[in-house]
């Protein structure tokens, strides 16, 4: 396994450095497809640079990336509906200095995104992602939780150490039946999205892992263990998942679904052997569907649309939400099941637009037509992939 993903992170990180733009002391990535450029691109790619050995590349990204931080510490979540500071981001790029602060240190950044994000925590374990989304999203405080228990470690600082623990309580104790819900409270939200979802279950594992690294806590590993095997249970023999239990619409069959797995996968294997399998599920699938940049969702036949339709329907029908919504959630599923079998190098929106417009529905997310080369979905799988290969080695 350690040679393919030397290859596939070899092959993907190429594409990715042929969208470089060096601009004097500083250099940043270039989206092919949208007009933005996202502060967690930075860090993800970063990050997996420093862990396969191209530490050349990120001096100068970091440089951009320090250049970006807000005053109070925090960085933008920069998207193509919106821009504005978030803990979640700032953790994302907190822990890219941690991970680079031997040869390219950054400190008083480093501090300001600590003090940010242990402030942005407004009741025990729950920290903010931002002011535009306010509910308690389970993976939002993982990923909280594992920047502060990395710096916890590094700087020996116990009011992060304690943090990263209530994070992980607060996770933990919302899981059931395996599954860590989407999200545990309305907040800006119109519902209560607690529903399962195949992406942010790897999500949500693959940070809590990272916490635990730090924290070694026993309970959390058992927690963890019973994740990965719903997870495992979504999952078919040929690395593909079964979408049809996976309730948020617009995290259905995203293609970074696949390096959460294959890295939650090979954490839990050291809790239980039989997680080796499922992780080289999950890498046989991205080895074959990923060839330079990744897709933004799993791609699909025309040939099995009408089980996919099904699918979406069963998708739709989870949760207890008005008809209205149930609709949307079923028209999303099938605009997308369409999408996800239709390629271009471009995004057009025009159609998603107009079917959120027709039954009034704001969408945090831009939803093309067609399938797509998603940079967003590259550096998550960069990050990783990579991280697969600390946590393989360590088995």
């Amino acid at each position: 396994m350690d040679e393919r993903l030397t290859l596939l992170l070899s092959r993907v990180a190429g594409k990715v450095r042929e969208l470089w733009v060096t601009d004097g002391e500083t250099a940043y990535i270039r989206d092919p497809v949208f007009p933005v450029i996202r502060n967690r691109v930075h860090a993800e790619f970063c990050k997996a640079m420093l862990r396969s050995g191209g530490n050349t590349l990120v001096g100068p990204i970091l440089n951009y990336v320090a250049a970006c931080q807000n005053p109070d510490g925090s960085w933008n979540e920069v998207h193509v509906n919106y821009n504005e500071p978030s803990a979640l981001i700032t953790a994302f790029i907190g822990d890219a200095l941690i991970e680079a602060a031997d040869r390219h240190p950054h400190e008083d950044a480093l501090e300001r995104a600590r003090d940010f994000v242990l402030a942005a925590e407004r009741s025990p374990g729950c920290f903010l992602k931002s002011a535009g989304y306010t509910a308690d999203h389970l993976n939002v405080d993982a990923s909280c939780g594992a920047f502060l228990a990395r710096y916890a470690e590094r700087y020996d600082d116990r009011e992060a150490r304690a943090a990263a623990s209530r994070a992980a309580e607060n996770v933990v104790s919302h899981q059931r039946d395996g599954v860590y819900p989407y999200a545990v409270d309305k907040g800006t939200y119109p519902y209560v999205f607690d529903l399962p979802c195949i992406h942010y279950q790897g999500v949500t594992i693959y940070y809590l892992a990272k916490t635990n690294d730090v924290l070694c806590d026993d309970r959390i590993d058992r927690s963890i263990a019973e994740a990965a095997r719903w997870l495992a249970a979504a999952q078919r023999p040929d690395g593909r998942f079964d979408w049809s239990g996976s309730g948020l619409s617009f995290a259905c069959y995203l293609s970074g679904a696949y390096a959460f797995a294959q890295a939650s996968f090979t954490y839990a294997s050291r809790l239980d052997d039989r997680y080796r399998e499922h992780a080289d599920r999950s890498l046989d699938w991205l080895d074959a569907n990923v060839r330079g940049l990744a897709p933004r969702w799993e791609p699909g036949s025309w040939g099995d649309l009408p089980l996919s339709v099904a699918a979406a329907v069963k998708s739709a029908s989870l949760g207890g939400y008005p008809l209205r919504h149930r609709a949307f959630r079923f028209g999303y599923g099938v605009y997308r099941e369409v999408a996800r079998r239709r390629y271009s190098a471009t995004a057009e929106t025009r159609a998603f637009e107009a079917l959120s417009g027709l039954l009034g529905i704001r969408s945090s997310t831009v939803e093309p037509s067609k399938n797509f080369p998603d940079l967003f979905m590259t550096s998550e799988m960069l990050d990783c992939l990579s991280q697969s290969m600390i946590w393989g080695k360590n088995t």
